[in-house]
């Protein structure tokens, strides 16, 4: 199975679990897979049914937008990581 990094700040909407093992044979479907695990997640990743914009997912350190997006297969052994963006500027 593959496995999803939770970034530290989404972590409380999926039970304090850094990782999570996911099934899914695309991107998409193992997001759905952790979203149905972990409900509350849902609204966090995504606006409806798109991904929110604020929200990049890398496969295996490669930004899945380059690759396939949410149809990008997926292996066993891979790891996908949740990276939100983080705006700030200059006081």
């Amino acid at each position: 199975m593959a496995q999803i990094r939770i970034p530290t700040p989404l972590r409380p909407f999926a039970n304090g679990q850094a990782a999570v093992a996911v099934q899914g044979e695309t991107v998409g479907a193992a997001l759905n897979d952790l979203t149905g695990q972990y409900p509350d997640l849902r609204p966090h990743l995504f606006d409806g049914p798109q991904l929110r914009s604020f929200v990049n997912i890398y496969l295996n350190q490669e930004d899945v937008r380059y690759l396939q997006g949410a149809e990008t297969p997926l292996q066993a052994a891979d790891t996908l990581l949740i990276i939100p963006s983080i705006a700030g500027g200059a006081v």
